[in-house]
């Protein structure tokens, strides 16, 4: 929180989950450039963040690989004229598992990614597409676009990172390596372009790309994602503390990789009321007194579950 406060250009939130957030709020505050990589924070208060950084002429710049595609295909480009935003995924550890087999998956086979290089938690949420979800979430609130418009498509090989359609039928597609410092690179020289030392793509070796539908029976956190974007008002704190909760549970093994959306979904319906709530009027205060009882609630869920 201290280093949010000192004078400074730029300052870059790296934090895990919604620890994130009052550093990245007061870092806005400063009126500085922030480049955000802890998305849990869009998700859990993008009203209040989007609004702090109007208020206070901050700049935020996305760091997630999805987000900083879009942004940098959006540069020069009216938003008005966007008809879709598509972003890519993976797939996960278990893009190519049958279903039915899904509910035995372990811990282990979970945390392994067949393209990025992630610490355990990401790579958990990449394998249930929570991770997706939030992006999902992270599109509507950074980029104001319409749920409708926010389209998720399995791309194994991670080349391209997010697609952006216009009204006039052109896609602009972001080609990259699946490598982070990619987006972290253009974070740091933004709004300059500096060398950064990633593979160059070889695309006669590539050959071809694969693009392919989700199926959201064997990844409900992109359905979760898309209701929680419909609630709108503190949702998105519940939808973030819920996830983190029953992913810990997951972890700790007192719950099966399936049920983590299970228990998110039953969180959200427990708590309905945080849809009963004005995006401008939301504060810091009711966004940590939403993901607390959130939290509590989960892990009640959880427990019933497991006894």
């Amino acid at each position: 929180m201290e280093a949010a406060t000192r004078p400074a250009d730029w300052i870059l939130s790296a934090i895990v989950g919604a620890a994130g957030l009052a550093p990245g709020l007061r870092a806005l505050r400063q009126g500085t450039t922030l480049a955000l990589a802890n998305k849990e924070s869009l998700v859990a208060a993008g009203p209040l963040l989007m609004r702090e950084a109007k208020a206070h002429g901050a700049t935020l710049l996305p760091v997630d690989s999805e987000h900083s595609a879009i942004f940098q295909a959006l540069v020069g480009e009216d938003i008005a004229a966007v008809e879709r935003i598509i972003i890519t995924a993976s797939g996960g550890a278990f893009r190519d598992w049958p279903i039915e087999k899904l509910a035995t998956a372990t811990l282990k086979q979970a945390q392994t990614h067949p393209n990025w290089d992630m610490g355990q938690r990401i790579t958990i949420d990449s394998a249930s597409m929570f991770n997706k979800a939030l992006e999902v979430i992270e599109t509507k609130e950074y980029f104001g676009v319409r749920p409708e418009q926010i389209e998720v498509i399995i791309h194994p090989q991670s080349l391209i990172h997010a697609l952006v359609g216009f009204i006039d039928g052109g896609i602009m597609a972001h080609v990259g390596p699946a490598d982070m410092r990619h987006a972290i690179g253009y974070a740091l020289h933004w709004p300059d372009r500096g060398h950064v030392p990633v593979e160059r793509l070889d695309l006669a070796k590539i050959g071809k790309l694969e693009f392919r539908a989700p199926d959201e029976a064997r990844w409900p956190a992109l359905r979760l994602a898309r209701e929680v974007i419909e609630a709108g008002g503190l949702t998105g704190a519940v939808f973030n503390a819920a996830k983190e909760t029953a992913l810990d549970a997951f972890i700790s093994g007192q719950i099966g990789f399936m049920q983590m959306a299970e228990v998110v979904e039953e969180a959200l319906l427990q708590n309905s009321s945080a849809a009963g709530h004005n995006n401008d009027a939301i504060t810091l205060d009711m966004v940590r007194k939403t993901d607390h009882l959130a939290r509590q609630a989960t892990k009640e869920i959880i427990r019933a579950l497991s006894a």
